[in-house]
């Protein structure tokens, strides 16, 4: 392995370094994503409105389209301390078996029992609840690390966390279910019969696998019925991006230091947190003009949200009870099928992401299970960390990338998120190593069906 002598294999910050601050993107976005809107009365939802489902501080940074910068509480630094700041690694092993003169960084968002980047803003959440003091929070979770993650930050501040789980993941998953319960998690397979809305569900879909959109209204519908409760999401909502530029961050106080510059950012795609985080302060000086890249979102082929969804006002859950989102949707009734990567499953994608898109400061693309699952397996070999199926969409895209890079000859410098490891996903690599894993692509009229769902008001044309 050929290292250049001034980067460092691992590129890791002192915690005197680390942000103090999140980094809000919509303060520097010209076009500002649109506001939730009430479904009943079509109006922006008020403060008052989402306090009611939400904790309030986490209300604040939701509506906030101003701040560029909102401090970090100290007591969620000091829990960062406990596995942040996370490594920004040159991939050595990767560029040498490519043979590729690209240079390839990516950030290792794994260091923690969540396996993922995911605790970045649960123990947000979960401070603001504790701080609100509040019993518990509800909420979903696809693949399980959000969950996992939520109910480690909930054991660590004494609150109650009930847990949603897509029913799929339940079943995959099995052993990401019991390190929820171990720190104290209610974890159910959604759709359930506990719930009005699960019960409907499951009347109009027999059998079904279930959706990020079941488990939503499930967890949305707990919270508003028990009395101090709110509800937590994982992903897409504006608060959850906030968190997560911590990883933006991080990655570019690292490369900053050494000099380097990425020409192209790549992240995975399901809701937003994960991509929304990585480019955060290299897109806020994409939009003041200062620097270029290339972004790409990288979402699977059977889940197509950006790159054939409609870029309009939909609801964010199965069940029709949460606000209207103006986003990249497939129709909060789309069912994707059970594919192995459940953190990528949801139909719409952050209001925030879907008017950068709109606007042509980023790139989507689709990619196949067995093409992910390749890199994922190639990447494992060379780089000894076995990553997440949501995380290999990410390499997928970075090899194709690189590769191009030796055809062409040109020197591009890529940085990609590794949002997590995969050793609660040997179920899908067994599929996969037994060639039994298939590659799904919806039709047409499979689409049309969720795009009949979107509501259909002035305005909202698509």
């Amino acid at each position: 392995m050929k290292q250049e002598s001034k980067i460092p294999y691992k590129i890791y910050l002192e915690e005197s370094e680390m942000p103090t601050s999140w980094y809000n993107m919509r303060a520097d976005m010209k076009n500002k994503p649109a506001p939730l809107l009430n479904p009943g009365t079509l109006k922006p939802m008020t403060f008052e409105e989402l306090t009611g489902v939400f904790c309030d501080d986490l209300v604040r940074q939701e509506l906030d389209d101003t701040t560029a910068y909102i401090e970090i509480p100290e007591e969620i630094r000091n829990f960062y301390k406990m596995y942040r700041p996370s490594p920004l690694v040159r991939a050595y092993c990767l560029e040498e078996k490519l043979q590729t003169p690209a240079k390839i960084y990516y950030k290792f968002e794994g260091n923690n029992t969540s396996g993922s980047h995911k605790l970045n803003s649960a123990i947000a959440q979960a401070y603001y609840a504790k701080k609100q003091g509040l019993k518990g929070v509800t909420t979903e979770t696809g693949a399980g690390q959000w969950g996992t993650a939520l109910a480690m930050a909930c054991a660590y501040l004494g609150l109650d966390c009930k847990v949603y789980m897509v029913k799929v993941s339940y079943e995959q998953k099995p052993f990401r279910r019991e390190v929820m319960r171990t720190y104290g998690a209610s974890v159910v397979p959604s759709p359930s019969m506990d719930t009005e809305v699960g019960r409907k569900i499951l009347a109009e879909h027999p059998g079904t696998t279930g959706s990020l959109g079941c488990a939503i209204s499930e967890a949305v519908e707990v919270a508003t019925t028990n009395e101090g409760y709110r509800y937590v999401l994982g992903s897409v909502l504006n608060q959850v991006l906030l968190h997560q530029s911590v990883i933006g961050l991080e990655s570019k106080i690292a490369m900053d230091k050494y000099g380097i510059k990425p020409d192209i950012i790549i992240g995975c795609a399901g809701g937003g947190s994960n991509l929304g985080g990585l480019i955060s302060p290299f897109m806020g000086e994409k939009l003041r003009g200062e620097n270029d890249y290339r972004i790409i979102a990288v979402e699977p082929a059977s889940c197509p949200s950006f790159t054939r969804g409609k870029f309009a006002y939909d609801f964010c859950d199965t069940g029709m009870i949460c606000p209207l989102a103006k986003m990249y949707t497939l129709g909060s009734g789309f069912i994707p099928s059970p594919n192995h990567a459940g953190g990528l499953r949801f139909h719409g994608m952050s209001s925030i992401l879907s008017q950068l898109y709109h606007d042509g400061l980023m790139e989507a693309t689709s990619v196949e299970q067995t093409s992910v699952f390749e890199a994922a397996e190639q990447f494992a070999r060379v780089e000894g960390i076995l990553p997440a199926p949501e995380s290999a969409h990410a390499i997928r895209v970075a090899i194709d990338e690189a590769l191009k890079c030796k055809e062409t000859g040109e020197e591009k410098t890529i940085l990609f998120g590794l949002t997590g490891t995969g050793y609660f996903d040997l179920v899908a690599y067994e599929k996969f190593h037994n060639g039994e894993m298939s590659d799904y692509i919806p039709t047409d009229a499979d689409l049309q069906k969720g795009f009949d769902g979107i509501p259909k008001f002035p305005g909202n044309e698509f």
